[in-house]
């Protein structure tokens, strides 16, 4: 429409010039004539009309030569209209695809999706969200054959096609997939925030704790999680770690790893417990035995202290003087009490740990310190007393089971000390 409002405009201002000049002509009685001569050949003519012919054929060949170019990019044109009516349709199918896959219509969004993926301004999206389709409806051939489609058509998107095979691989537990597309990843880009978070999540589900012990540093350097998140991190790896241990009963290993935790984990609640704890069933008690005094005087812990008295130190008596030191600070300590008497027992103090041992049932009692009272007893032929404190120790344990049971009706508790859970018929 305005090339046709321009050549209008040109024809109006030459016909005006025309009009113009031939109404200048006639005023002087003249309008003037043109003679072209070519061999025998003249042609005689007014200029009005000559000049009225030039005008009619430049525009006969203006017409002619926008016709012939138009021609020529017919096929373009149709081209291009058909390329921009197949976009409209990707972009309206990629949005349908999107609400279906929001909507859990898997099967109809991937077909959307996948129909009109060449077509599409970024087929990358198209890709990924139907290889998330496919893998939602249970069809993992095929997303991963839409992986491999999405990274032919988008190569330099390696990394988010690269994620989204990871993190499918993951919601699967297909992990050894995983963890070699993260693999690869990772050293693509080392540094990269979702790499590292879904290595993290990997190890954790595997439970492999060696291997997240090593990311935490760089968990830690790019910021990939919060400084509390991080400790947390590092507590439960490192606890994982110290139970692993414990469980090949290697001192050795147990105090290689203790040196290599760092000292704010050392100082986390229950860390330092799984480490005497590991150590004394190592067999390795009496190697820490300082450090489970030290902990002790730095801060009083029942836990701690009941691993003290599973210590079997080479002096047993020197053992019990050192403990004694603690009735000072800690007087009626039913725990503390409970203790003492175990120490005297391996001591062969027996008046000292009946005594103990009485404080201790008197202050709050115990199944160990029934079971130990009952020991002593036996060894100086009371069995009335002994089968008392037996009866007693049992009865109390019977009632912690209930206790658990009633707490936590789904039946996962705790076997009571000294009980073994009962069989199942």
């Amino acid at each position: 429409m305005r090339g046709l409002a321009i050549v209008a405009a040109v024809l109006a201002l030459i016909a005006g010039a025309a009009y113009y000049l031939y109404d200048r002509f006639l005023a002087h009685g003249d309008p003037g004539y043109v003679i072209v001569g070519y061999g025998p050949w003249t042609l005689e003519s007014s200029l009005i009309v000559v000049a009225g012919a030039l005008v009619l054929a430049f525009v006969l060949l203006y017409t002619v030569i926008r016709l012939v170019v138009h021609t020529l990019r017919l096929p373009h044109l149709l081209k291009q209209h058909g390329g921009k009516k197949r976009s409209r349709q990707s972009q309206q199918a990629l949005i349908s695809g999107l609400i279906d896959s929001a909507e859990g219509n898997w099967e109809k969004a991937e077909k959307a999706l996948i129909r009109h993926a060449a077509d599409s301004g970024v087929p990358l999206i198209n890709y990924l969200t139907a290889a998330r389709a496919a893998h939602s409806r249970g069809a993992l051939e095929q997303r991963d054959e839409y992986l491999k489609l999405a990274h032919e058509t988008v190569p330099e998107a390696e990394l988010a096609i690269g994620l989204t095979r990871a993190e499918l691989q993951l919601s699967n537990k297909q992990f050894d997939a995983a963890l070699e597309s993260l693999s690869q990843l990772n050293r693509i880009a080392p540094t990269h925030a979702a790499v590292l978070r879904l290595l993290h999540q990997a190890y954790a589900q595997m439970e492999d704790w060696e291997s997240l012990r090593n990311i935490i540093p760089s968990l830690h350097t790019n910021k990939v999680m919060l400084e509390a998140e991080i400790k947390l991190l590092e507590t439960e790896t490192y606890g994982a770690l110290l139970k692993q241990r414990a469980e090949s009963h290697d001192a050795v290993g147990l105090r290689e790893l203790w040196e290599n935790i760092p000292a704010h984990i050392r100082k986390a609640p229950g860390i330092e417990a799984l480490y005497f704890a590991a150590m004394i069933d190592a067999g390795s008690g009496a190697e820490i035995e300082s450090a489970v005094r030290s902990s002790l005087d730095r801060e009083w812990n029942d836990t701690v202290l009941v691993l003290y008295g599973c210590i079997a130190g080479t002096d047993a008596e020197q053992q019990l003087a050192r403990a004694e030191k603690w009735l000072g600070r800690h007087v009626g300590d039913a725990v503390l009490l409970r203790v003492l008497g175990k120490l005297a027992v391996r001591a062969g103090q027996i008046d000292p740990a009946l005594r103990y041992l009485e404080q201790s049932l008197n202050s709050e009692p115990s199944v160990e310190a029934y079971q130990l009272m009952g020991d002593l007893l036996l060894q100086q032929n009371d069995t009335t007393g002994a089968c008392t404190c037996f009866r007693r120790g049992l009865l109390l344990a019977s009632n912690e089971v209930v206790a658990q049971i009633e707490h936590n009706p789904s039946g996962q508790t705790d076997d009571a000390p000294g009980l073994e859970p009962e069989a199942q018929d």
